[in-house]
């Protein structure tokens, strides 16, 4: 019997098929026959590019996701993304992490469309797959703090003292701290929920008396309110409903002595208070740190002001309505409504060298009698050569209104003339 002759290539050519499926088998199966692959978390917590592939997938898979939609062209979002790479790793590294994204919107349209985006850059925290707008800081420390209690519970409960000192550690010192002693969790469940943007929240179920004395309360049920920024600390008492606790809670958002910035300009926005507002040469010298200091008893006695103060050197710009610079005095104090208006007391326009406390209280105490004076802080913008421009309109009227009386006088001198000319 003749051999067999087996054409190898041939051969090989009726395998390679074969071979194809055996290598292309696993990986549909791995990837449930056809879906699409898993998003795969950077271990490194640098910034993830998205697009249109890839960002549903990487909503499913994280917990946590904040989305910078951006456009090449924008100047915010070329300063937005070195913020964003030094906050990416921190934030992955959380006990919760939080993975750093960006999509390019202005060439993935139909994704930043989908999501609202109508300007850049556009900041959403997905939590568990449902977006919501970030609006807070940009900066990377403070980016990252609110994230932080973003993704906090709104409410924590602590069962010991090494948890409470856990948890005022961890909350760190951009945000107030309220601790609840003794309280329960359903009485401020709601602020908590409210100002969850705006503050922590926690309530201490076991505690020893030296942490009693640490946050220098003597009775339960109490709330502590903490500002470790300004280092200030006050004590709640109850009663735990009413306006009672919302005006605590409200009021304590704030420090009792805010210094006027930028930022907090916006901690302002939600506070409903008059602004008693000091102006200052220079806010750090060691005369206008001892001001601020009198400026904060005051703020204890009159909780339904903010006290606030601002110096000339720190924000000229800012101060610049407030004083006249060639014939006011400094420090000064106005309240301001925090918009267009502020009040000047009759007799209190600045404080004098001496007992600042007395001055202060003379100052509150003209206000709440209503000997004031009102003006604009836009009031010496819009003048010409020092004069109000109501006044310089109101001139130009009554030209305007003398020439067409004297023009129809004029007119009615000659037709006579011209009728009997005739």
């Amino acid at each position: 019997m003749a051999p067999v002759v087996v054409d190898k290539p041939q051969q090989l050519r009726r395998l390679l098929p074969l071979i194809a499926l055996a290598l292309v088998l696993p990986a549909c199966l791995a990837s449930g026959g056809g879906e699409p692959a898993k998003f795969q978390i950077p271990r490194d917590g640098s910034v993830v590019e998205l697009d249109e592939g890839n960002f549903e997938a990487a909503v499913a898979a994280v917990d946590y996701l904040f989305v910078d939609f951006h456009a090449p062209w924008c100047g915010h979002c070329k300063r937005l993304a070195p913020q964003l790479d030094e906050a990416a790793p921190v934030l992955a590294a959380l006990s919760t992490p939080i993975v750093v994204a960006k999509v390019n919107a202005e060439k993935y349209k139909k994704l930043g469309s989908k999501y609202g985006v109508d300007g850049f850059p556009t900041l959403l925290l997905f939590d568990h797959g449902v977006p919501t707008e970030y609006t807070g800081s940009r900066k990377a420390g403070l980016l990252i703090e609110s994230l932080k209690k973003l993704v906090a519970p709104a409410v924590s409960v602590l069962e010991s003292d090494s948890a409470i000192k856990s948890f005022v550690q961890e909350a760190g010192s951009d945000f107030p701290l309220f601790i609840g002693f003794g309280v329960d969790e359903s009485s401020i469940a709601e602020y908590a929920a409210r100002y969850k943007k705006k503050a922590w929240f926690s309530t201490a179920k076991d505690f020893s008396e030296d942490l009693m004395s640490v946050y220098d309360f003597d009775k339960i049920p109490a709330l502590v309110s903490l500002n470790i920024k300004y280092n200030e600390q006050s004590v709640f008492y109850g009663p735990f409903e009413g306006t009672f606790l919302d005006d605590f809670i409200r009021q304590s958002l704030l420090p009792k002595t805010l210094p006027i910035n930028a930022e907090t300009l916006k901690m302002l926005k939600d506070d409903d208070r008059k602004v008693v507002l000091t102006v200052l040469e220079d806010e750090s010298d060691e005369t206008s740190m001892q001001l601020i200091k009198v400026l904060r008893s005051a703020a204890n006695a009159n909780h339904d002001l903010v006290f606030g103060y601002v110096g000339v050197k720190q924000w000229e710009e800012f101060t610049k309505p407030f004083h006249d610079s060639k014939s006011s005095q400094l420090p000064n104090m106005v309240v301001w409504d925090k918009d267009e208006e502020y009040e000047v007391v009759e007799g209190s326009e600045s404080l004098q060298e001496g007992d600042h406390g007395s001055q202060i209280s003379r100052f509150l105490e003209g206000y709440r009698a209503g000997k004031t004076i009102k003006k604009r802080v836009g009031g010496r913008s819009p003048t010409l050569l020092g004069v109000n421009p109501l006044y310089i309109l109101l001139f130009l009227v009554a030209v305007l209104v003398a020439l067409m009386f004297f023009s129809g006088q004029g007119g009615e001198d000659r037709q006579p003339t011209r009728a009997h000319q005739e």
